[in-house]
């Protein structure tokens, strides 16, 4: 992970999934899940959206899998010239009213090549050649072999409640649980006819087998256990079609002009049936039902190990992905047993009356199973009872006499109708009925159901460590966990697979990939004369001791706020402020003494009206003692607190001066790489420069200007309130030949929305921005668009590529575009064949554009990171558009070489930058929506006022969606506040 050297500002803590659905699910994965278990409807004549589908057959072009081994001659880098950027930019000024590109220009009428569907672009060629070595590789990629001869049968299922003609006006829905214990039961009762073996069942409406199954209406009889009346149904089976393996052979031989989705559709469910009999199934991840004892996570909590699978289509066949996977589940134990480890203080069920809150809180909305007698019917906990087992009581009618009914004690009727004790009669009961629907039954007989999940942002700082421990296994340990789960009875592999006529390899694959070298950097030593400097030949790392950044502004006019004032780690002042001034000013930031220090306690950090009086009286003093106003406020927290959004708010919308926070104990800690990373970013939000490449970047050698863009959207967390929006932000690149300096614009959009709406608006601002700030307008356009799945790669050509079109292009100015799609939540991991020395993760540079790459599209893998923890993942690029004519090498080059500008890191990052920004800007944008929605929350009213409640909440759904709570302040709009 190289974010251990990027250091992120203390607030609360996040990472790339933090906030909104960045954690909870944030976007559809690259790998586009088919709609599988109880997700998928009806197949063939009901598919899934064909384009959702990443997978497929062999490439046309000619490669295989030992093409990769043979790629020709590997040249090595050239060496870049030692040339200052600003020496090759020679810039005009004219009139800035005719760079402005008004949004009331005339509407523009594009060619006709766009006026027709963009479609993605293909592979120009075989891939690059550019490296300083090659690097024998393994792919988690297990190609999958088949028959041409074979084929799938597809069936639809159409089930339904057998009822006499007097009972047509019932309720006539099934639950998706008791659809597939339908099926199961048609399976055991006729396993002549449906051979369990040879039948793949989704759990909704489509049925997949090996072999042709009777087409006829069949009765099917299911039990509801032990006491209770059994209910017959009828189920309907239809033949849809037949899939041929044959299609995939000609989809590879150029005679069939579409992929084959389809078969492709059906192989994937066929590759999960197996593990999903076995396993808890979570999406496409499966898990052990079991965990090991080193993975107790305490409180009731277990990380269970499994993994994630995926169907794709590469430029060597068909190939199955498999991932290890880790997941937090809370344990299947007797509810009382999880109370006594979830809920502190609860020793014995007595407990439950003075714990009754915490009982709730960790109960309420829980899957329990009942065990006083057989059934397998799940129930969901909706609450616990008011009043004891003991107190209470309810009619029972007699089913076998007209007598009026009788009123029973629930401990009594337990002991007459199921013979079982009640032991804890003085506590509530379980509520599981629904609605108003009560359903009481005693603690003592539940237990909660297995495959729970638990919310990775609840749990304890220590259990959070271990969970992350457990979740980054050292390259060599995850490789192995891959090919065991692979080859394990429970996984993916099997009997039911190999009845369908399919069979996936043991091994990995095996490919060679190429490392290209780094760039020369640019620094400036102690006096200030320009140095170029190699990174580190291992890690691609460099460090700042005996040299200084490229342009550092000084810090002049700045204030301290101390919040550690009542606290026990209480920031010392007296060495943090030398330091402070010391180490930066080595590292070329000039720092002086703070013009106000402000010693207070955290009780002003609790409200956006304390923040905005604290921060509007700081500057008010410091605009007292000094002319113009303040540059940054550094505030000193003696821990990481939720009102850090709070003070974003206030500080970039309404005060508008930048903030940088750090806490009290690293302070006073006073390493070096604290102070360093301070720096970094500090000089980067006064709008220095902290590193620049020595050369322009690769394919613009010439004087045009150009300008970077990232696109992303932050989406709200699946369980986050329904009103929550999702946010895009967009931002580019507003210097060049640095292109280290970016501006960034954030917007509200409808919720769960992926295209970004404004996308042409946002970019003609920043257009128009990079013009008066440079005099010239950009050229040259790259655009990296962050989170798209493949299947919304014509959304993103159709759609945001044209409204960016017709937003900026003019009669006279038509800048050439390149668009290019960045993934990361992908499942492609890379091993190295021959692990030396300690090194284990694949070198910063590696480049992957063959065999496991699409076998028609213009894809590529990119590590451009060093990972020092776990294993490291590349960055997945797809180039959708090229208006520059890139070569292969040049392109991949540009994205490595922009990697090493990520302003507050000392080493490569993962992500291309203009994307890493993008993604902390937007989840900016859901800080800021986090406060608007405390802000404008009504006030608690009561049941019947429901008109009062609908106007409060289409207040606060149009705030949400209001431009006005997301636009910062003019004096930062175009600043770095975001690193």
């Amino acid at each position: 992970m190289e974010r251990s050297k990027c250091s992120r500002e203390t607030g609360v803590a996040r990472g790339r999934n933090g906030g909104g659905n960045r954690g909870g699910g944030r976007r559809n994965y690259s790998h586009q899940q088919y709609r599988s278990g109880g997700e998928r409807g009806g197949w063939g004549h009901q598919w899934a959206d064909p384009s959702n589908v990443q997978v497929a057959g062999p490439t046309r072009g000619g490669r295989s899998g030992s093409r990769v081994w043979s790629e020709g001659p590997i040249q090595p880098q050239p060496q870049p010239e030692f040339q200052s950027q600003t020496e090759r930019v020679q810039q005009t000024f004219p009139d800035m009213e005719s760079l402005e590109i008004s949004e009331q220009k005339p509407p523009l009428i594009l060619p006709e090549s766009t006026e027709k569907r963009i479609m993605p672009m293909k592979r120009p060629n075989k891939g690059g050649t550019l490296a300083v070595r090659s690097v024998g590789l393994f792919a988690n990629h297990f190609p999958v072999r088949f028959s041409t001869e074979s084929s799938i049968m597809h069936y639809d299922v159409d089930i339904k409640p057998h009822m006499s003609p007097d009972m047509q006006s019932v309720n006539t829905s099934i639950r998706k649980s008791d659809l597939r214990l339908i099926v199961d039961k048609l399976v055991s009762d006729d396993a002549t006819r449906f051979p369990n073996q040879m039948i793949v069942y989704d759990g909704n409406k489509n049925m997949l087998s090996a072999v042709p199954l009777p087409t006829s209406q069949v009765t099917v009889k299911l039990f509801g256990g032990d006491g209770t009346e059994g209910r017959s149904y009828i189920v309907i089976i239809k033949l849809v079609n037949e899939l041929k393996y044959s299609k995939l052979q000609d989809y590879s031989s150029g005679k069939l002009p579409y992929i084959p989705r389809d078969i492709l559709q059906a192989i994937d469910s066929v590759m999960k049936e197996n593990p999903s009999r076995h396993r808890i199934c979570v999406g496409r991840s499966f898990y052990s039902n079991k965990f090991r004892a080193e993975d107790d996570l305490k409180f009731g909590i277990a990380a269970f190990r499994g993994f994630q699978l995926v169907l794709k289509l590469t430029s060597q066949g068909v190939v199955l992905c498999v991932d290890s996977s880790v997941m937090a589940f809370r344990k299947s134990l007797p509810v009382i047993d999880f109370l006594k480890e979830h809920v502190r203080g609860f020793e014995g069920a007595n407990d439950v009356r003075e714990l009754r809150r915490e009982v709730m809180f960790a109960l309420k909305g829980l899957k329990v199973t009942v065990t006083h007698r057989i059934t397998n019917q799940k129930y969901i906990i909706s609450g616990l009872s008011d009043q004891n087992a003991r107190e209470i009581a309810f009619p029972l009618q007699n089913a076998e006499s007209n007598d009026l009914p009788r009123k029973i004690g629930l401990v009594e009727y337990f002991r007459q109708k199921y013979d079982k004790e009640v032991i804890y009669m003085d506590i509530p009961c379980l509520n599981l009925g629904k609605g108003n629907r009560q359903n009481y039954v005693p603690m003592e007989f539940c237990s909660l159901v297995e495959g729970q999940r638990y919310p990775t942002d609840k749990l304890g700082r220590e259990s959070g460590k271990l969970l992350k421990k457990i979740s980054m296994p050292s390259p060599m340990e995850r490789k192995n966990a891959i090919c065991e789960m692979l080859r394990a009875d429970d996984g993916p592999r099997g009997n039911v697979l190999q009845n369908f006529g399919m069979e996936v390899e043991n091994n990995m694959t095996r490919l060679l990939g190429r490392v290209i070298g780094p760039p020369k950097l640019k620094l400036r030593t102690s006096t200030g004369e320009v140095n170029a400097i190699t990174v580190d030949h291992v890690k691609c790392d460099w460090n700042l001791v005996r040299n200084s950044v490229v342009e550092g502004k000084p810090l002049e006019r700045w204030a301290l706020i101390d919040f550690s004032k009542y606290e026990r780690n209480r920031l010392n002042p007296n060495a943090f402020i030398p330091n402070l001034i010391k180490r930066c000013s080595i590292r070329g930031v000039l720092v002086q003494q703070p013009v106000v220090y402000h010693y207070t306690g955290m009780r002003e950090f609790y409200s956006v009206a304390k923040i905005r009086t604290l921060l509007a009286s700081v500057v008010k003093e410091a605009n007292g003692k000094c002319k113009g106003g303040l540059q940054l406020i550094i505030c000193v927290m003696p821990e990481e607190h939720q009102a850090y959004n709070y003070l974003k708010w206030v500080s970039e919308r309404e005060i508008g001066v930048l903030t940088q926070c750090c806490l009290a104990g690293h302070a006073n800690e006073g390493k070096d790489n604290f102070f360093a990373n301070l720096a970094l970013k500090i000089n980067a939000k006064l709008g220095g420069s902290n590193t620049e490449l020595m050369e322009c970047f690769p394919g613009f050698e010439g004087e045009d200007h150009v300008m970077f863009v990232g696109a992303d959207v932050n989406h709200p967390a699946a369980a986050s309130d329904v009103r929550c929006t999702s946010i895009a932000a967009v931002v580019a690149t507003i210097n060049w030949p640095a292109a280290n300096r970016y501006a960034a614009r954030i917007c509200p959009q409808e919720r769960r929305k992926e295209q970004i709406v404004n996308f042409g608006s946002m970019c003609l601002d920043l257009v128009n921005t990079y013009a008066r700030i440079n005099k010239v307008k950009p050229k040259k356009i790259v655009v990296f668009r962050d989170g798209v799945s493949d299947g919304q790669f014509d959304m993103v050509l159709n759609a945001e590529l044209l409204d960016l079109q017709r937003a900026i292009y003019t009669e006279n100015y038509r800048p050439t575009i390149t668009l290019i799609v960045a993934q990361k939540r992908h499942m492609t991991r890379l091993f190295l064949e021959n692990g030396k020395n300690g090194i284990c993760n694949v070198p910063p540079g590696t480049v992957v554009d063959t065999t496991i790459v699409d076998p028609s599209l213009y894809d590529f893998y990119l590590c451009s990171h060093y990972g020092t923890i776990g294993t490291s993942k590349p960055t997945h690029y797809y180039v959708l558009r090229d208006e520059h004519n890139f070569t292969a090498d040049q392109l991949q080059k540009l994205i490595y070489d922009l990697c090493f500008t990520f302003a507050r890191c000392t080493k490569p990052v993962s992500l291309v930058p203009p994307v890493y920004y993008a993604d902390l800007v937007a989840f900016r944008g859901r800080q800021y929506q986090d406060v608007v929605m405390e802000l404008q929350l009504p006030a608690p009213v009561s049941k019947s006022s429901s008109l009062s409640v609908t106007s409060s909440s289409a207040s606060l759904s149009a705030a949400l969606l209001d431009p006005k709570f997301y636009k910062l302040h003019p004096d930062l709009e175009n600043e770095m506040f975001f690193v």
